[in-house]
């Protein structure tokens, strides 16, 4: 490929990008796609609908990825989920935050993004807190605590985290076989569970589920394949266009925010260039808009009071810094991560999800105290 080939690809990577995050957007905004939504609908009334839809989308994802490592077109390696050095407790402690942040803001990163789209100016502040304590747990303050605390304590592996790697490691055999078998048996469990039940039937929990996997498995293919150079032009060395980690990536909401924001605020600077992380941010508020004005469910919303600011003010801190540390969010680990079977996205979806409890527990409580 020449130089002059590379800006129209990153373009055709850009345009693909978006498209599927508007289509994100609007499935989530239509179905109510949600996942503090799922949990807190177990936790309050035990309905367990929408946890359903997360579940089928996890395994569509996982079947979807992982056929793809089978074929050669992507590997779980060439993402920022399966390290072989597991930073487990990072994993935890900022699922944790995470998890307990998105109760306090209403909704996780994908859904504040949802939120906007729908009219939400609260979601707008969320968005950019969260997006200022994201970056500062990248690069500021947050940053420095966190390198020099949770992230020293991890694991080497011999290998990749990623479940296929760490089989062909012990047991020998094909990491592509492996992948396809375990993508097909964890991924084909999700499903069997969701559509065992018949409100797992319904056409709202299959688009969503079927839909939103889809879109993941989507964006790691326009990332892994169309936008994959097994050798750039300028540096001869195997490069993915318009990341911002320079792997593979499909959707997150934490870290593309700060990206967004940064893109923002610094447009002059021509080393700030689009991303797949950037677009997307921007897509999912997009499609849910369109969603929103199409069906006339578009509404402005504000804050209700002091305490109502403090909460989502505190949570979006919580997300920012904790999606950082854990390496994803809702989205970024509990569906892209998670496709992968890397051990350190378990553990974050189960920090996260951990995080939601005891975020609606102390919610109860502080009622209760109140009554």
């Amino acid at each position: 490929m020449q130089d002059s080939d590379l800006p129209a690809l990153a373009a055709q990577v850009l345009w693909a990008a978006f498209a599927l995050a508007v289509v994100f957007g609007a499935i989530a905004q239509r179905t109510h796609f949600c996942t503090m939504g799922a949990v807190a609908d177990i936790v309050n009334m035990g309905d367990w609908t929408r946890m359903r839809m997360w579940a089928l989308a996890i395994g569509v994802a996982m079947i979807g990825f992982n056929a793809m490592v089978f074929l050669g077109w992507v590997e779980a390696g060439k993402t920022i989920y399966a390290p072989s050095r597991l930073v487990w407790l990072s994993y935890v402690i900022g699922g944790l935050l995470f998890g307990f942040g998105m109760v306090l803001a209403s909704g996780c990163g994908s859904k504040t993004l949802v939120r906007i789209g729908g009219g939400s100016l609260k979601a707008l502040v969320v968005f950019c807190v969260l997006g200022i304590s994201a970056y500062m747990a990248m690069r500021g303050l947050f940053g420095v605590w966190r390198v020099g605390t949770v992230d020293a304590v991890a694991l080497a592996l011999p290998v990749g985290q990623d479940l296929p790697s760490l089989a062909a490691h012990v047991f020998g055999g094909s990491r592509r076989t492996l992948a396809l078998a375990l993508g097909l048996v964890i991924g084909g469990a999700l499903v069997a569970w969701v559509l065992v039940k018949p409100e797992g039937r319904s056409a709202e929990v299959l688009v969503a589920g079927v839909g939103i996997g889809a879109v993941i498995v989507g964006v790691w293919w326009v990332s892994g394949r169309m936008g994959h150079l097994a050798e750039h032009p300028q540096t001869l060395e195997e490069a993915f266009l318009a990341t911002n980690s320079g792997r593979m990536e499909s959707l997150t909401f934490v870290a593309p925010m700060a990206y967004t924001l940064d893109w923002l605020m610094l447009f002059s600077d021509k080393s700030k260039v689009l991303t797949v992380a950037i677009v997307s941010t921007v897509g999912v508020v997009v499609g849910a808009a369109l969603v929103a004005l199409i069906t006339r469910s578009f509404r402005w919303e504000g804050f209700g009071g002091t305490e109502d600011t403090a909460n989502h003010l505190v949570g979006a801190v919580l997300m920012g810094a904790g999606g950082v540390t854990a390496m994803g969010c809702t989205v970024g680990q509990g569906l892209s991560g998670v496709s992968t079977l890397a051990l350190g996205s378990f553990l974050a979806l189960a920090g996260i999800i951990g995080g939601a409890v005891l975020g609606l527990r102390w919610q109860v409580w502080r009622l209760e105290r109140q009554i």
